[in-house]
């Protein structure tokens, strides 16, 4: 049993409470009695708010249900006076632009890459952390992008066929992103600095420079031999790094030993989807991390090739400026991602503190200690600064239309007060994943205009709403016509659009959403240029390799530019956002199971980890062995897919059953080399991990919004108490 400390009205649970008082509290300028009590205070004025919040979401989705079960129209204006009679539909403001102050480049006027990962895992979030400079080499020599065959396969040994094949395709990428005035970096022998300018000498005896001179920002070492050369280009810094001796750059005509890219401009620490975080013994781990990160603190030891390496957070790179460069000398540059946190949303709730003896909103919970441990990095209590101008950065997800929006920005003002922060230090990061965001939008960001860095779209939680939003319309098209159905382009032209119109370009992210496959960086390559195409300033990927290969996108587009061309189509976009997309097509027996067979494996994949090991995020493997980046993202639309097609008779409750049983089968072998994975047969009922995917395919309608974490917290927490 938990035991908690009582301050005020407020029960703590013991490891909290200890963690804030000795860890957290300590250098902030918060005295420990005003902290407890300004979190009373807090939770009792916002409580009833988050509840009634909920308590509307609640009600909306009653009247949803019953217009689908009286068949009333799906399309046109019938529909459309519905969900404005509701107040699904809120009236769109005219005008709207987001005034938002002290916003740090990374987040404003920077477009690459964006990392996601668990705050719970010290290795990956210092592995995210450290994601902002990769090695463009090591990023193609590792991964498919060069393929692994005649005579250029990876193995245990340097590879100098390989390697030769890396250095031919890192030259490609710097005529690209460093254009010479003529000739080509292919042909490049020598970098040399002449009279203040950098030469570049060719094979063929020619010397030439760059097409733009002003995009040489500095360098490392002495001007007459330089060790690295920074430039600049589309907002993003690269780095060449020359060593002749050493066994790349010797084989390299011009010395080259690396190519360095400026890649995971941000990282969100993430508290939410990809964290099984179920108890106070789980959130102090998350807290803490998230204060081993703002004071610059953080390590963790591993072991590599049989020796121990400790890995922390990654030195601010220095340089000499060049002559075309106006910086003052040194110029120092991050040496890590700009680190948003995302808090819990607001359906969940805690019992790591309890008000009145009930347990209280979890996002309440998260603001208040991650702005408290936040404002360590605004006193410059760190080694390592994150924002430069000042700034908190709080992803907000899962909020559901204006109200809830206005609801938080005044949640976040009052935790401002209490830890005496400037008005608007807390920035807010507002998720376009449910659909009564997505439709408005532009009322959304309205409700902050002060405080919005950040907005995004994303394919699988916006897709498990869309399925619990309309579960009673009718049968949903199996998963592969979702993507491609009219509905989800105009959702994702919508948001780009809305963002810009709302004055977001130059002060704030515009966001896609995640790559999924880690292992194939080659068809990533090919298809994630889309969203800098798209008007997106960032985008996620699974891992730093992927970020450093995704940056490549961001040399290849001027986002920024693309926003000259992109006109407000929020109203426009609306009837095919919200044309419910219900399949259209008979499916064949096969078909159908074929579906069931994937959804429910990919549900046991990832929910036997979650609740029998506490991984809220991790590769996967789907039902063709291929490894996939999984979180409750994945799980909600699959579960509720399922629970629609067993609502409208498509499967049946003892085919699910079956299919379930013939699955959990293939799961326990693809995971039998993990020595940490708990089997689920040869009892999959006692199992729970497989109760917990069942009772989420089963009672998939009964939960509230298509939500996962209600099943998850309960059995894991079960599993918990089991195992002690």
């Amino acid at each position: 049993m938990q035991k908690y400390v009582n301050r005020g009205q407020l029960k703590i649970a013991q490891p909290l409470h200890k963690f804030i008082n000795d860890q957290a509290l300590p250098g902030s300028q918060v005295d420990e009695a005003h902290f407890w009590l300004s979190l009373e205070q807090i939770l009792q004025q916002y409580t009833s708010r988050n509840n009634a919040l909920l308590k509307y979401r609640e009600t909306i989705q009653q009247k949803l249900d019953g217009y689908h079960k009286a068949k009333r129209p799906i399309m046109g204006p019938d529909y459309v006076n519905f969900l404005e009679e509701i107040g699904y539909l809120a009236e769109e403001p005219e005008n709207c632009t987001i005034s938002t102050s002290n916003v740090d480049d990374e987040v404003c006027s920077m477009a690459g890459p964006q990392l996601v990962v668990p705050i719970n895992n010290a290795r990956y979030a210092l592995n995210a952390c450290n994601a902002r400079w990769g090695s463009l080499y090591d990023a193609l020599y590792g991964t498919n992008v060069i393929a692994h065959d005649d005579g250029a396969e990876t193995g245990t040994q340097y590879n100098p066929i390989r390697g030769q094949k890396v250095i031919e395709k890192a030259r490609e990428w710097l005529d690209v992103m460093l254009p010479l005035a003529t000739g080509s970096h292919r042909d490049a022998v020598a970098y040399t600095i002449e009279n203040d300018n950098l030469v570049i000498h060719l094979s063929n005896k020619n010397s030439t420079q760059l097409a733009d001179i002003e995009q040489w920002q500095g360098f490392t070492g002495e001007l007459s031999a330089p060790s690295s050369l920074l430039f600049r280009h589309n907002g993003l810094h690269l780095e060449i790094a020359f060593d002749s001796t050493h066994p790349v750059g010797k084989s390299d005509p011009a010395g080259i030993k690396d190519v360095t890219l400026e890649s995971a401009l941000s990282t969100i620490m993430d508290c939410e989807d990809s964290v099984a975080a179920v108890d106070a013994e789980d959130k102090v781990l998350v807290y803490s991390n998230w204060l081993g990160l703002m004071k610059g603190t953080l390590s963790t030891t591993l072991q590599k090739n049989g020796k121990s390496i400790t890995r922390t957070m990654q030195n601010d790179k220095t340089f000499t400026p060049s002559p075309f460069n106006s910086a003052k000398s040194p110029l120092c540059l991050s040496g890590r991602s700009l680190m948003f946190v995302r808090n819990v949303g607001l359906h969940m709730y805690s019992d790591a503190v309890l008000l009145n003896d009930e347990p209280v909103p979890e996002g309440i919970l998260d603001g208040v200690i991650t702005s408290l441990i936040g404002k360590h990095d605004i006193l410059g209590n760190t080694k390592y600064k994150n924002s430069d101008k000042g700034s908190i950065y709080i992803v907000k997800p899962k909020m559901h239309g204006p109200d809830e929006v206005a609801y938080t920005n005044e949640l976040f003002a009052s935790i401002e007060d209490a830890l005496g922060l400037e008005r608007f230090t807390l920035k807010m990061g507002i998720m376009d994943e449910e659909r009564r965001t997505s439709v408005n939008l532009k009322a959304c960001i309205a409700q902050a205009t002060n405080r919005v860095v950040f907005i995004n779209t994303g394919f699988l939680d916006r897709t498990g709403d869309e399925i619990h939003t309309s579960m009673h319309a009718g049968a949903f098209a199996d998963k592969a016509d979702l993507k491609t159905l009219p509905w989800i382009g105009a959702y994702e032209r919508s948001n780009v659009a809305t963002g810009i119109a709302c004055g977001l370009s130059g002060k704030a992210q515009i966001g896609k959403g995640m790559w999924p496959v880690p292992d194939d960086m080659l068809t990533m390559m090919t298809s994630k240029i889309s969203h800098p195409l798209a008007g997106a300033t960032t985008a996620w990927v699974p891992s730093p390799t992927a970020a450093t290969l995704h940056a490549l996108h961001y040399h290849q587009v001027d986002v920024f530019d693309k926003h000259n061309n992109i006109v407000d189509v929020s109203i426009a976009a609306r009837p095919e956002i919200l044309t419910i997309p219900l399949l259209e097509k008979n499916l064949t027996p096969q078909q159908i199971q074929h579906e069931l067979d994937n959804n429910v494996q990919g549900i046991l994949g990832y929910v036997v980890r979650w609740v029998h090991m506490g991984i809220g995020c991790s590769k996967v493997p789907d039902i063709n062995h291929i490894g996939l980046m999984e979180d409750r993202a994945t799980l909600r639309i699959s579960s509720q897919h399922i629970a629609n097609w067993l609502l409208h008779g498509l499967v049946n409750a003892a085919q699910i059953e079956q299919c379930m049983l013939k699955m959990a089968s293939l799961v326990d072998e693809q995971n039998k080399d993990d020595p940490h994975y708990l089997p689920m047969g040869p009892a999959p009922q006692n199992s729970y991990g497989f109760q917990a995917a069942k009772k989420l395919i089963m009672e998939g309608q009964q939960q509230p919004n298509g939500y996962t974490e209600f099943v998850l917290h309960d059995m894991r927490r079960k599993m918990k108490l089991n195992a002690n």
